[in-house]
């Protein structure tokens, strides 16, 4: 079985996040990035699938040099190769076409994506590589198993789970729940030394259209100061409720 991972390059949570050129764009300075932490449940997951069942497991990220050592961190984890899209992500459409060509060129059997990534949260990427390559697709997927070409998968839904049935080749778009966090592999030195030379193969990006463009990022209001009110007063805690909060 042929697995390919899907690796988005993103900001670490802990980053202080600013814009540039009239807040349309993102400031990267001083920002480490990290695997996105959808993609990373999916990435262990086919590792699993590589000890288990002999599958092999290249991981793929459409971006510049600079995401370069966030793919050597996931062959480090264990990826027996990586891909490097030359291009950058300008949006979701765009990506999933790169994404789909790869896939159609590698004949890949399991496409693992996550459902979003944590950067822009569009959550679009793999239903469009769905669409384009006419592939099976469960999204929110949040447990896995292949018997040769049959799957059985269990998605999120409102209220619930779903248990689906469906067939390969498949493309999943992966959350927390097809592995735990427990569960995250942290490269040890033996990885990180033989990912050092483990394949990195750069090509070129496809012609597609880009349909969508930022015209300016906002930052969250700041938080108002809390307002204590005493016990004694409720007749103000109401007013303030109904009238300035709105709540009630």
């Amino acid at each position: 079985m042929k697995i390919l991972v899907c690796i988005s390059h993103v900001p670490d949570t802990t980053s202080k996040i600013n814009f540039t050129n009239g807040d349309s764009e993102f400031d990267t300075n001083g920002v480490q990035y990290v695997i996105n932490p959808n993609d990373e449940f999916g990435l262990t997951r086919a590792i699993w699938f590589q000890e288990k069942q002999g599958a092999t497991v290249t991981v793929v990220n459409v971006g510049g040099p600079e995401t370069e050592p966030t793919l050597r961190k996931a062959l480090a984890i264990g990826a027996n190769e990586a891909i490097r899209v030359n291009a950058t992500p300008t949006d979701g459409f765009f990506v999933a076409k790169q994404l789909a060509d790869v896939i159609k060129n590698g004949e890949y059997d399991l496409v693992i994506a996550g459902k979003e990534s944590l950067d822009y949260n569009g959550g679009m990427v793999p239903g469009m590589i769905s669409g384009v390559l006419g592939y099976n697709f469960i999204n929110s997927c949040t447990h896995l198993t292949i018997d040769g070409t049959a799957v059985t998968a269990i998605r999120e839904i409102d209220g619930g789970k779903e248990t689906v049935s469906t067939s390969l080749p498949l493309i999943i778009g992966g959350q927390k729940g097809l592995v735990e966090e427990k569960d995250l592999r942290i490269p040890n030195m033996r990885g990180i030394m033989t990912a050092r030379s483990k394949a990195l193969t750069i090509v070129e990006p496809i012609e597609a259209a880009v349909n969508t463009k930022a015209v300016k990022f906002e930052k969250p209001a700041p938080r108002s100061a809390v307002q204590l009110i005493s016990s004694d007063n409720l007749d103000e805690l109401i007013d303030l409720l109904h009238n300035e909060a709105k709540v009630i």
